[in-house]
């Protein structure tokens, strides 16, 4: 088993890729999102979302 440090947007993008092969898209797109957070560039936050579409699954307070 793989330990994962989600310390930059790639590491959440590795993580949802593996999530999304193994048929968890809600914690895929979750992961995502937390990665788009990471990501300094717009253009990149836009093409992390489309390869994971969805609507967000974010609870905001």
């Amino acid at each position: 088993m793989r330990l994962f440090c989600f310390n930059t947007a790639a590491d959440n993008v590795e993580a949802a890729r593996q999530m999304a092969a193994t048929g968890r898209p809600a914690l895929a797109r979750l992961l995502a999102e937390e990665a788009t957070d990471r990501a300094s560039d717009p253009a990149e936050s836009a093409r992390i979302l489309r390869e994971f579409p969805g609507p967000s699954l974010r609870q905001e307070d």
